[in-house]
């Protein structure tokens, strides 16, 4: 029987202690991801459009508005949203340059130089009129043009309602147009100066900054002017009109109190003047011109007021379902209640006689905006997003309130 030799131990004592495994090593963290750079804009490869291109392609596509700035997108308003022109370049100066050289003369892109701002108008092919406004932005030169049509539509085609044309019979006194910038101001206005040209032999006179819709005599006189082509300032041209035999004259904007004092002397001496405010409402409307003036001159204003003016129509506009837009009023006629209520200083209270005086031609605009309900033509969201008074809206549609 054999045996295995065991060996000997070694010198010294004990055999050695293997040294403990190493521990597994940790897993590399992964890479960090490079970032990802965003998106090039769209480039287009083909030629840049020239400006009256680009016009009548907005008209085609029913743009109110273009807006057009160095180192930006150009943008189109559709129907109330902005969209962004998806094959066109991102504009150089140069592309600027050269779009505003096609609507303004070298004096006027001087002028726009000089004062870093220019309002203007344009018209291509005798078949669109754009107004026009250059600015300088933080990100360089930039320009807005609104489309105007040469066409105006008349009361009927914008659906306005029939005392739209009784006003327009008046031999004298104040009617005012008011609403935000874009809600249709100079469209209603235009209408109801075209219905005067072509039914009643009158002599139009506008004056504007600058002249928007171009009107053509008919059975009425019409002349325009245009501040700073036609005439240095708008108060000398509005002073002058009062010797140049009117019967009905256009004041492109209200804009400070001898403005509103020289309307309101063509309105007291028996002209019919149409004017435009930035207000959203009509009792605000008389507020705003009240707050021109200091307080002690403020009630012979009053007075004034409600012996001068005829009617405030405040203006805004909605989108419909069928993807277009209409217009939705808030209208004031002067009756003599109402004349009583201004002079007492008690304008409040005006709100509450024009949801009931609907046969006089006055409505809200939440009674607008439940027409428009009603026939379908705008939704429920619609209607409270619109609505200045918008839980009274909302119990409207439901049948707790109603007029």
């Amino acid at each position: 029987m054999s045996t295995t030799p065991i060996p000997p131990p070694p010198r010294g004592g004990m055999p050695p202690v293997p040294p403990p495994p190493r521990p597994p090593a940790a897993p590399a963290p992964p890479p960090i991801p490079k970032p990802v750079p965003p998106p090039a804009a769209k480039v287009s490869t083909g030629r840049i459009p020239s400006m009256e291109e680009l016009v009548f392609r907005a008209h085609d596509e029913g743009v109110s508005d273009i807006h057009i700035g160095v180192n930006e997108r150009p943008r189109f308003r559709k129907r109330g949203i902005m969209e962004i022109v998806e094959d066109l370049p991102v504009t150089d100066l140069e592309t600027y340059d050269r779009w505003i050289g096609e609507m303004l003369q070298p004096e006027q892109i001087e002028q726009f130089r000089k004062n870093m701002e220019f309002d203007g108008a344009c018209t291509f092919q005798d078949k669109i009129r754009v107004r026009i406004n250059l600015f300088i932005s933080l990100r360089g030169p930039a320009l807005v043009l609104r489309l105007i049509p040469l066409k105006i539509l008349t009361i009927e085609q914008l659906n306005l309602p029939p005392v739209f044309k009784d006003l327009c019979h008046y031999q004298k006194g104040l009617i005012l147009v008011t609403g935000p910038t874009g809600s249709g101001k100079s469209t209603t206005l235009a209408a109801m100066v075209d219905y005067i040209n072509q039914n009643l032999a009158k002599h139009i006179i506008s004056i504007e900054d600058p002249v928007e819709f171009v009107h053509v005599s008919k059975k009425s006189l019409i002349r325009q002017r245009e501040v700073g082509i036609h005439t240095l300032k708008f108060e000398n041209a509005l002073k002058a009109s009062l010797r140049e035999d009117p019967d009905v004259i256009l004041i492109g904007e209200m804009r400070d109190r001898e403005t509103v004092n020289t309307a309101m002397k063509a309105a007291q001496t028996g002209h019919l003047v149409f004017g435009t405010l930035h207000t959203n409402s009509a009792v605000k409307t008389i507020d705003r011109i009240l707050n021109l003036y200091e307080p002690a001159e403020q009630p012979p204003m009053r007075v004034q007021i409600a012996e001068t003016l005829v009617a405030v129509i405040a203006q805004a506009l909605v989108r419909t379902t069928d993807g277009k837009r209409a217009a939705i009023h808030e209208i004031m006629i002067n009756t003599d209640a109402i004349k009583d209520y201004i002079r007492r200083d008690e304008v409040d209270e005006i709100e509450q006689i024009i949801p009931r005086s609907t046969f006089d031609g006055m409505c809200t605009m939440n009674q607008c905006l439940q027409r428009l309900y009603e026939e379908g033509r705008i939704t429920e969201e619609t209607a409270l997003e619109a609505s200045p008074k918008p839980n009274e809206m909302a119990m409207i549609l439901r049948g707790r309130a109603g007029y």
